[in-house]
């Protein structure tokens, strides 16, 4: 018994100094295209899914794409195309179809993850502890020290909500089509 006592007072302060360990940041790479509003490519790492979001699926083939996915992937697009950013990873490095898992840092500061939340275009969603995760429920908006923090939307996902923006509002747009 004094033993299992031990072992679990060890993984406590294994898992407390895990816990301790800064998010590593890397250096600044280019953009070379946005895929979907969780997805980019990133020059020299390949595809990047944001961690700790979930955007709406653009669909492949005759898949039709969910509600908000065009609007997800044209705000990612203004947010990051063709701009530098920073990739710090956090637990596991890839996803199951091989994209590197990262919080994404614009060149400016901006935190892309909180972003898309901020806007009502993706939810929060972690399928494994985050580090950051209750920065992305805050809506937390810059990147972490030496940074200065961004103002706003300390409550990201919950604001939009509230506001009804994005996936939280009535209906999407629907586009008009003009008949010839």
């Amino acid at each position: 018994m004094l033993s299992c006592l031990a072992r679990a007072a060890r993984a406590a302060a294994v898992c407390a100094a895990v816990a301790q360990v800064p998010v590593r940041a890397a250096e600044p790479l280019p953009v070379r295209f946005v895929l979907d509003g969780d997805t980019i490519e990133v020059g020299g790492k390949g595809r990047v899914r944001l961690l700790g979001i979930d955007a709406p699926e653009l669909g492949a083939g005759f898949d039709t794409p969910a509600a908000f996915a065009q609007e997800a992937r044209a705000l990612m697009t203004t947010l990051v195309a063709h701009r530098y950013v920073e990739l710090q990873s956090d637990g596991e490095t890839f996803d199951r179809y091989g994209r590197r898992l990262a919080y994404v840092l614009r060149d400016d500061g901006l935190f892309v993850n909180a972003e898309m939340l901020r806007a009502g275009l993706a939810r929060v969603s972690a399928r494994a502890p985050l580090r950051r995760l209750d920065e992305l429920r805050r809506g937390g908006g810059a990147a972490p020290p030496p940074r200065p923090p961004r103002p706003g939307g300390r409550r990201a996902e919950p604001a939009a909500r509230q506001a009804r923006r994005g996936i939280w509002g009535d209906r999407p747009a629907i586009p008009l089509r003009r008949l010839p």
